[in-house]
């Protein structure tokens, strides 16, 4: 089996009984080691007192006076944050149940940040095996944003990180900057000629998406929704991408990201909607239940239209969360 995606930390983790991915010493380690964290050359005796004791005991519980002894308020904010988010993590049977538990709880001011890494490890450890670089591309789209561009026909998906950093507007990721400035520069679309590459790539988020209408990225997408749903939730689903939304009766919709859920909205309530709006509509899928027993009974048998849109500054921040909240469920299943 190829590997991909070690920056994801599921080396990490250990596999639970039933699938998930049991959080270990080593993984809150990772999260201490987070800049913002490791206590500056000025930072007081409590800050490197609480550093010190966490490095030696990471699950050790810790008072909530000694995060209040801090002198610093950001350090003291920060500490609060990420205990928050480690004890959520302990108190789960699985990195995939405390994911559903937070995303449940309506996030609980849990940073983007957090989230997007919870999702990196979910979904390296459903797609475990996954041999198509179409697909795995695709799944970056849920925990990191894009740029999108068009250029005869196709819609062009590149990771705005690393745009922003071959732009020079924002620094390097400590990993490309270990690959090297190149790896930022060269932004190859993924084809059938150089799939293979990705392999190698996968970590530098370097190579760019064609989302067009005939490319296999939608293809692809679609498979990454059927198997983030189908881990974390128990269902069955199949996504299929079209062209358009021409259902005269559809019931139910989910917007993938904000821009889409409020066009998806307007459309729904009967308003107009501009041709700006519809042309930031950059994908839709058809998704349908193996088990109609699943959905709700205002559903029924009907499919469920899902939407994906870049927001006016042309970037889409994909919201995966919103296909745990978002489905028209009988009933809320158990995480892995």
């Amino acid at each position: 089996m190829t590997e991909f995606w070690v920056s994801s930390g599921h080396h990490l983790t250990r596999r639970t009984e039933g699938g998930g991915l049991g959080v270990t010493d080593e993984l809150i380690l990772a999260y201490l080691a987070r800049p913002e964290l490791i206590p500056p050359e000025d930072a007081c005796d409590a800050e490197r007192r609480l550093y010190a004791d966490l490095r030696a005991e990471p699950r050790r519980a810790v008072p909530p006076e000694a995060v209040a002894a801090i002198a610093d308020a950001d350090a003291r904010e920060n500490w609060a944050v990420l205990l928050a988010f480690r004890d959520r993590l302990l108190a789960a049977r699985s990195i995939e149940a405390a994911y559903l538990d937070l995303v449940r709880g309506g996030l609980q001011g849990t940073p983007s940040l957090f989230l997007n890494q919870l999702v990196h490890l979910i979904l390296r450890n459903a797609l475990d095996g996954c041999d198509d670089p179409f697909v795995l591309r695709a799944a970056e789209l849920f925990f990191r944003a894009q740029r999108v561009s068009r250029l005869d026909g196709a819609v062009l998906l590149a990771d705005s990180e690393v745009i922003e950093a071959r732009e020079g507007s924002a620094p390097l990721s400590p990993l490309v900057t270990m690959l090297g400035k190149e790896a930022a520069n060269e932004l190859d679309i993924l084809n059938a000629e150089n799939a293979w590459s990705y392999w190698s790539r996968s970590d530098a988020f370097s190579m760019a998406l064609n989302l067009g209408s005939s490319a296999p990225s939608r293809a692809g997408l679609a498979r990454v929704i059927e198997a983030f749903i189908g881990h974390l939730l128990n269902l069955e689903v199949r996504v299929e991408p079209l062209e358009a939304l021409e259902d005269s009766d559809w019931r139910w919709f989910v917007g993938l990201d904000a821009e889409a859920t409020r066009i998806g909205n307007a459309l729904w309530r009967g308003q107009a909607v501009d041709e700006a709006d519809r042309a930031r509509v950059i994908a839709i899928f058809r998704l349908t239940f193996a088990d109609p027993q699943r959905v709700d009974p205002a559903v029924g048998d009907r499919p469920v239209y899902l939407l994906l849109a870049a927001s006016p500054a042309n970037l889409v921040t994909l919201k995966p969360q919103n296909l745990i909240v978002g489905l028209p469920l009988a009933g809320l299943p158990s995480g892995s």
